[in-house]
């Protein structure tokens, strides 16, 4: 068995960072735009650079974050897709169901714009998990004499 490979964990991260933060903006800028900037004005909220660099930062972390997942249950569940998508899956589960699907149960949010991002961040996160999954290789193990 090879070992981690942190470099490869750390390009197929961005990549997949990248889907999810190209996703992420046709999300909420073309699909649920209009509903968000209500929801924001409603809190007294204004979008801003900081924000934007956040949550762009945020798209990479998580990707990189899945990456990871997707190395380290590979040994167990095996290189390919399947593996990738439970990465996907234990991300998706663990950041966006669990941390915003509370939002539309509480009122802060409209419930239907929480379960369009839910649905779309599924999607997204095992596009994400998929690409990343594709580029990752364990390095090789030392020879031993």
């Amino acid at each position: 068995m090879g070992t981690l490979n942190k470099r490869r964990v750390l390009v197929g991260g961005l990549l997949a960072g990248l889907v999810l933060d190209i996703s992420e903006t046709i999300l909420n800028v073309a699909v649920v735009g209009e509903q968000w900037q209500q929801v924001m004005s409603q809190y007294g909220l204004q979008e801003s650079s900081a924000i934007m660099v956040w949550y762009y930062l945020w798209g990479f972390l998580t990707g990189i974050a899945t990456v990871w997942i997707y190395a380290g249950i590979r040994p167990r569940f095996g290189p390919g897709p399947k593996t990738a998508v439970l990465a996907g899956l234990m991300v998706w589960f663990l950041q966006y169901f669990l941390g915003f699907f509370g939002y539309g149960l509480s009122g802060m949010f409209p419930m239907n714009l929480v379960l369009i991002s839910l649905i779309w961040g599924l999607v997204e996160m095992i596009l994400a998990a998929l690409v990343g999954g594709w580029y990752y290789r364990e390095e090789a193990a030392p020879a031993t004499a």
